[in-house]
């Protein structure tokens, strides 16, 4: 009997028919026999932590469409908790994927999937719904264009990561910002809107600009600091200063979260002119 779903292979190739070690082909079994042994066998092949990172990035994506029904409620509080924990989530499932040896390229394409569901889709509904649902046609169209820059943004990035020729310390930026940091900045008016922001007719209009504003970050060739490399390594002088100071931080942010994530997105804007000095710096470096 055929099995009702496809094998699960992570790794996405096909191995090819199976045969011993010296060329002679294995004895063939009866038909029921045979499906049972393959099934264990497939049991076998995918150990439970290979599905773990897969898991979660499921999560990013329940959490990340949730946040749309949130919107659509007018939950817009909850809708912007369901982004920032599909975000966490999002940088969570790759350093567990290494952590536990299971990075597959079957969970490679499937978080790059749920990075444009979570990071163009639903900050744009959300945003939507919230203010640009008052310009009609042109708001609706104006998400649209938000939404394909953060495609365009992800697969751009797919493709760089194969560039053998770049630059080691380009490893330190990224070109445009990066998708969850956008999908957190296209939502600033939202901020401001808890904050007290009466939504009117100019609110709408400077929505609108500034999301096309944060497209085009996401799709621009300005080099953003990634901030891979920042923290490996910590003087033991500041591990305490560094643990306070990031307590500190959890509980103002879960106190004011709004007028936090309004500092945080406003800061973050204000870095980028400083990261492309950076990198103009650096590339002097290296011609010269």
């Amino acid at each position: 009997m055929k099995p009702p779903f496809q094998d699960f292979e992570p790794k996405g190739k096909d191995e090819g028919p199976s045969s011993s070690e010296d060329g002679v082909e294995p004895p063939v079994l009866f038909e029921e026999e045979s499906e049972e042994v393959a099934s264990i066998s497939r049991l076998r092949d995918v150990p439970f932590r290979m599905l773990v990172p897969n898991l979660i990035t499921l999560g990013a994506i329940c959490s990340g469409l949730s946040s749309i029904r949130l919107a659509i409620e007018d939950r817009f509080e909850l809708a912007i908790v369901a982004i920032v924990f599909a975000a966490i989530l999002d940088g969570l499932d790759g350093r567990v994927a290494r952590f536990l040896k299971s990075t597959t390229s079957f969970g490679e394409q499937m978080d790059s999937l749920a990075d444009f569901v979570n990071f163009g889709v639903a900050p744009a509904l959300v945003l939507y719904i919230w203010a640009l649902k008052d310009a009609r046609t042109i708001g609706w169209i104006i998400a649209l264009v938000f939404a394909i820059c953060g495609c365009l943004r992800l697969a751009r990035f797919n493709v760089m990561l194969d560039d053998p020729d770049r630059p080691d310390w380009q490893v330190d930026f990224f070109t445009g910002v990066p998708a969850p940091a956008g999908a957190l900045l296209v939502l600033l008016p939202v901020y401001l809107g808890l904050l007290g922001l009466e939504p009117s007719l100019s609110v709408t209009i400077f929505s609108g600009a500034y999301m096309l504003f944060v497209g085009f970050l996401l799709v621009s060739n300005i080099p953003t600091w990634s901030g891979k490399r920042a923290g490996q390594r910590i003087s033991p002088n500041w591990v305490l200063p560094v643990m306070i100071g990031l307590m500190l931080m959890i509980v103002v942010l879960f106190s004011y979260p709004w007028t936090v994530l309004t500092l945080v997105s406003i800061a973050y804007l204000a870095t980028i002119p400083f990261s492309l000095r950076d990198w103009n710096i650096r590339e002097a470096a290296e011609n010269n």
